[in-house]
């Protein structure tokens, strides 16, 4: 198996990446003179961006980890067959089908005997993937989105965390801009409602232990 090299180092927005291209002539973007770019340089160029979106669908370091290698091992393959346009989108499809595939694979053969939050339980000290969640994003947010169905959370991070417009999702996703609509409202309600029930509950928690 091929073993990527890829080490997030923050989750904040950067700027937008050319994929490397010959010189950058007018013609470079030409599907008659357009040469794919190294597989090493779109690892070097693109890697960070790939993890912080995996990171954001599957709300842990492993899974993103997973997620990042086989989102690079399919653009190795297709990599010949890449035709000018906007590869940060082609890159987006893929990682977020991967995202979807293991989730859909995960459901149909129940990998995990235990319910999904047993694995989350925190102790009194976070653990080292939890503290630089934690400093980079809200952790209720990063939990609420963890509780979304996989197609909304898809959605929601696509539009509201990665800024893409609802074109690109629709692309991306390969659903209709109307889907894409409906994906993004329930996601956000649903969301909306998650945040809301944790900080009423964080809010309960510190109100009980005041009047002990």
């Amino acid at each position: 198996m091929v073993v990527l090299s890829i080490v997030p180092v923050s989750t904040e927005p950067v700027p937008s990446q050319a994929v490397r291209v010959p010189g950058d002539l007018p013609g470079a973007l030409d599907p008659a003179v357009w040469t794919p770019p190294a597989w090493e340089d779109v690892v070097r160029d693109h890697g960070d961006r790939v993890y912080r979106l995996a990171y954001r669908l599957a709300g842990n370091s492993h899974d993103a980890e997973d997620i990042t290698q086989e989102t690079f091992i399919r653009v190795f393959r297709s990599l010949n067959n890449f035709r000018p346009g906007s590869f940060e989108g082609w890159l987006h499809r893929i990682a977020t089908n991967v995202f979807l595939d293991m989730v859909r694979r995960r459901q149909r053969i129940r990998m995990e005997a235990l319910p999904e939050e047993t694995d989350r339980i925190a102790g009194r000290e976070p653990s080292p993937e939890q503290a630089w969640s934690d400093a980079n994003l809200d952790p209720d947010l990063q939990a609420a989105l963890d509780d979304l169905l996989p197609e909304f959370r898809a959605a929601v991070v696509l539009c509201d965390v990665e800024g893409l417009s609802y074109e690109e999702i629709g692309a991306t996703l390969g659903v209709k801009l109307g889907t894409v609509r409906s994906r993004i409202h329930r996601g956000r309600q649903a969301l909306r409602s998650g945040l809301e029930r944790r900080r009423a509950a964080r809010a309960e928690q510190v109100e009980t232990e005041g009047v002990r």
